[in-house]
Formats: C-alpha cells, sequence, structure tokens
C-alpha cells in the first residue's frame, strides 16, 4: 500500500523509528511522501533515498553520535570557550559534522540536491527566527531567491536540527540582495510533528493515507506538567509553544493515524547513548508500529 508519512522530531530518540519503518516494512507499507522536523527529517531523508530499515539500523549503529558535538577550536579553557561560543556563535557546537555525515550518507545513494528526488517527496520543516516565521523546504525556497531543485538536502536537513543554542543557526543569506541574513534553526520550535503538510486544501482530505510517527505517548495519557519554580515554568513554557500547533490538530480526529512511541527516560540531546539503549528504542519502534498496524484502517 502507497502511503505518506510524517515523522516528528525527538533527537536521538529518533533511533526508535528505524524499528517503526521495519514493522512498516514488514506490512508492505511503501511511502510516497515524507515529511520530517528536525531528527525525523534526517529519518525522512534517508528513507526518500532508499534506505531500507535493514540499512538504517547499519548506518545509524555505526553512527558516532558524540562526534556530531563538534566545538571550535580554544585556546582558552573549556568552559570559557563554551561560553563565548555560545554568547558569539549562538551555539555550543558548530553542525558542521552532522551535515558531512548526512553529504556522504545521501551521496551514496546518488542524493545531493532536492532535484535528485521525486518532485514533492520530501519536505522538511525548519524555524526562521529573523522573520519569525515556519518554513517548509525546499517549497519556501525561492522566498529567498533560491533555486528548490539545486538546493542541498543535507543542508536542509541541518536546519531543521540545528536545536536553539545546542548547535549554531544556519545562516541563509538572501541571494537577491546579498545583504539579509537569516538565522535558520529547529523546526521543532514552530511544528514538531507536521502532519498538516499532506493535507489537500481543495479537497479538504488527503491525497492518499497518511501515518504519523510521534515520539511521545498518545494526548490521553501525558501527564500535566508540574510546575514548581521558574525552571520547571520555562521547561513547561518551551513544551507549549513546540507543541501546542500540532497537538491541536492531531487531537481534533487525526489521532487514528498516529503512532506513538513513548520514548521515556531519553533526553533528546543525550549523544552518549550505550548500544543497549539504541536497541531498546529500535525495539519499542518496532513493536508500537506492529500493534498499530495491526488495528489500523486507512
Amino acid at each position: 500500500m502507497n502511503v505518506d508519512a510524517v515523522f516528528a522530531g525527538g533527537g536521538v530518540k529518533a533511533f526508535a523509528f528505524v524499528g517503526a519503518v521495519e514493522a512498516a516494512e514488514e506490512r508492505k507499507l511503501s511511502f510516497t511522501r515524507i515529511a520530517g522536523t528536525s531528527a525525523g527529517a534526517i529519518i525522512a531523508a534517508l528513507l526518500m533515498a532508499g534506505y531500507t530499515s535493514k540499512e538504517l539500523y547499519r548506518l545509524l549503529d555505526q553512527l558516532d553520535v558524540v562526534k556530531m558535538k563538534d566545538e571550535r577550536m580554544s585556546f582558552l579553557p573549556l568552559p570559557v570557550a563554551k561560553w563565548i561560543n555560545l554568547y558569539f556563535r549562538l551555539g555550543l557546537y558548530k553542525g558542521d559534522q552532522l551535515e558531512a555525515w548526512l553529504q556522504d550518507v545521501l551521496a551514496a545513494k546518488g542524493i545531493r540536491r532536492f532535484a535528485d528526488l521525486p518532485s514533492g517527496s520530501l519536505r522538511v520543516i525548519v524555524s526562521d527566527i529573523t522573520q519569525g516565521r515556519m518554513v517548509v523546504l525546499p517549497d519556501d525556497l525561492p522566498k529567498y531567491k533560491y533555486d528548490p531543485g539545486a538546493f542541498s538536502v543535507a543542508k536542509a536537513i541541518r536546519m531543521s536540527c540545528s536545536i536553539p543554542y545546542f548547535f549554531e543557526p544556519v545562516k541563509l543569506n538572501d541571494r537577491s540582495t546579498k545583504k539579509k541574513t537569516f538565522y535558520m534553526v529547529d523546526g521543532g520550535l514552530l511544528s514538531n510533528f507536521p502532519m498538516w503538510l499532506f493535507k489537500d486544501g481543495s479537497q479538504g482530505g488527503w491525497r492518499r493515507p497518511v501515518i504519523g510517527f510521534q515520539l511521545a505517548p498518545r494526548l490521553d495519557e501525558r501527564p500535566p506538567a508540574v510546575i514548581n519554580n521558574a525552571v520547571d515554568m520555562y521547561k513547561a513554557l518551551f513544551e507549549t509553544v513546540t507543541s501546542a500547533h500540532d497537538v491541536r490538530y492531531i487531537s481534533e480526529k487525526h489521532a487514528k493515524n498516529v503512532v506513538f512511541i513513548p520514548v521515556e527516560d531519553i533526553k533528546s540531546t543525550d549523544f552518549s547513548l550505550t548500544n543497549e539503549e539504541k536497541r531498546h528504542m529500535i525495539e519499542l519502534g518496532r513493536e508500537k508500529t506492529t500493534a498499530f498496524l495491526s488495528t489500523w484502517t486507512p
């Protein structure tokens, strides 16, 4: 069966998507179009490039996630250097290693630019914090005077994965004037789970069935935020800002098309994952997706 798919952001928790894809393959599901945010965009791009679940497993199993934390060279003491990078570079880590890895693994399948993919098959969510708006790549690139087909897929994914303050923002220069610079960061700020993206506005429905893969519990199983201090309040505010738009859309009538994979006790930025933790997430993704597909009716 041909379906469209949406993969949510979630940092290193995205290992669970490998198991989810394996379960989908076992049910003979074929992804025609895929959208993703942040780590979900990585999975989306790799799938559209032609990677199978087995290949994804090997690829991510061999990935040294610690190397993704690429600090700038400095002769200053580490704590001082980190604060300087955070203040002046706007991020602790560059993000170059992530983009370089993406370029290599995509090029291995012959994918470098969006033109190398079927038209409209991959869409990536990015946050333009200079203009305060959500950006869908490659669709919105003409607004910045870029040719969508010629734009680097790896660059787009890196933008979507640029967690604020963790990775440096990606600077996109306006090609018409050369005078404007737009700061692009993690798409999860504005839509971490863009299930709405494939809705056909003219018909009010879907071109084909859409399945979403979410790295969180079902909406009715999520505990309320506990707010006892300013830090708790900040976390609650951030969670509200990043999820309110998507939660409202899902809760209306689309939750029945979402695979909820509750990856708990692992932080999105925990780059020191053990092999056991990776395997646990992969198995959890497979288990939840298998259970979902056993009762799902498009």
